[in-house]
């Protein structure tokens, strides 16, 4: 018998588990998975780490473990930015190629979780997870 759980981390991790599932099925034809999609489609423009990090809700340990494989397929390079201290990562035109590719993909996995939950019932979901992560972030900024 199947009990709900009462911890929202526990709920949130296993029902993105199962939203991944959808969108990396979908972006296998493109060879790519939902974090290194998400990654290339934030990289459209050149970002320090630390900022690409914040911007994926991602510590920056963990985000360069998911960069080795794109840098080594050539979907993104690193070089230094306007501080020759910090070093950008800029996508190259093999990954945006990559990402053209994917976008339909992408889409396709979308529609099926609205198809499956329900457009209205996904659009709130969106905004209401787009309200905790903001408090979240001031909290943690504070």
């Amino acid at each position: 018998m199947h009990t709900p759980s009462p911890c929202t981390c526990f709920q949130l991790r296993r029902a993105a588990r199962r939203v991944s599932q959808v969108y990396d099925r979908h972006l296998a034809a493109a060879e790519l998975s939902l974090n290194a999609y998400s990654i290339l489609r934030r990289s459209s423009q050149p970002r320090p780490l630390g900022e690409l990090a914040d911007a994926l809700g991602m510590d920056r340990t963990t985000l360069t473990r998911n960069l080795k494989p794109l840098l080594e397929a050539g979907l993104l390079s690193s070089g230094p930015g306007e501080d020759a201290r910090r070093r950008e990562l800029h996508i190259t035109a093999s990954g945006k190629r990559r990402l053209q590719k994917a976008f339909p993909l992408w889409q396709q996995a979308q529609e099926e979780i609205e198809t499956l939950f329900g457009s209205t019932r996904t659009a709130a979901l969106n905004q209401q997870l787009e309200a905790l992560n903001n408090v979240l972030e001031q909290g943690l900024h504070a």
